[in-house]
């Protein structure tokens, strides 16, 4: 299957949105709003669940399947609230000790004049950099589109997953085409350049681990992913959980470390 072919799976209408995985994997799942700063962005979501009876927090960013629902999840994009939401939940897994699973899926943060205005920046960045010290064990899934740093702000992690069919990017095929060669109908050649797929990115060391799907999307087969999802979750968690907060810092320090240019 060709690259772009898995953009298009990973934008489907009838894409699995990160509510669905919050209520079909874990249990008892309650909802908390609002960043207590300003107001309560639609797009991020986060509560309390249990997993096979261990608290955990779960954060993701939550996409629309239709126009209304679409507006009141504003596509998937975050505005710095809804950052800041995910923040102030990550801070309270932290003091009480549950792990942060991330479910993500947006093109990339809200480019609004408001947004900007009241530090889109800022709180996309807060993220990174309370992510990278946090205190309790951190999984991030890429559930669809992984886009830019508004994908990032939740995927600072000590393991980040992607769903086989699910891409993660600086930018859209599209706007990569549209900035190299003036021409946003290139994507599906910038798509095959970017190696933003799940497999790529698995090759590349960038994610550990490739969660299947039934042929055609996880859409057409919903439980077989989920069940993989949560069958993942209850084999990793136990084993960051009984880490040391030094030992699990160390580990996600050298991850990131190992990136790049900085590679020992």
């Amino acid at each position: 299957m060709k690259a772009y072919d898995k953009v298009k799976i990973a934008r489907h209408l009838s894409r699995p949105t990160a509510l669905d995985y919050f209520n079909y994997c874990f249990d008892d799942f309650t909802e908390l709003h609002g960043d207590r700063l300003f107001y309560d962005d639609g797009a991020i979501v986060g509560g309390l669940a249990k997993l096979g009876g261990r608290p955990v927090t779960l954060i993701g960013i939550q996409k629309g399947r239709d126009t209304k629902e679409n507006l009141k999840r504003n596509f998937g994009q975050a505005s710095p609230e809804g950052y800041r939401k995910a923040l102030r939940l990550m801070k309270q897994a932290e003091k009480f000790g549950r792990p942060v699973i991330c479910f993500v899926n947006t093109g990339g943060a809200y480019p609004g004049m408001g947004a900007e205005e009241r530090g889109q920046g800022e709180a996309i960045a807060k993220n990174l950099f309370e992510l990278s010290k946090l205190k309790t064990p951190v999984i991030s899934i890429i559930i669809g589109e992984g886009g830019s740093g508004g994908a990032l702000a939740l995927a600072v992690a000590d393991r980040v997953w992607m769903l086989e069919n699910s891409v993660y990017a600086v930018l859209s095929p599209e706007g990569f085409a549209s900035i190299l060669w003036k021409d946003g109908k290139r994507a599906e050649e910038a798509a095959e350049i970017m190696k933003i797929t799940a497999h790529d990115l698995y090759d590349l060391g960038i994610v550990e681990k490739v969660i299947d799907e039934v042929p055609g999307g996880c859409h057409e087969n919903f439980e077989f992913t989920a069940n993989l999802i949560k069958h993942s979750l209850e084999e990793e968690l136990p084993q960051l959980m009984a880490m040391s907060k030094d030992e699990l810092l160390e580990k996600r320090y050298k991850r990131y470390r190992g990136f790049g240019v900085y590679n020992e």
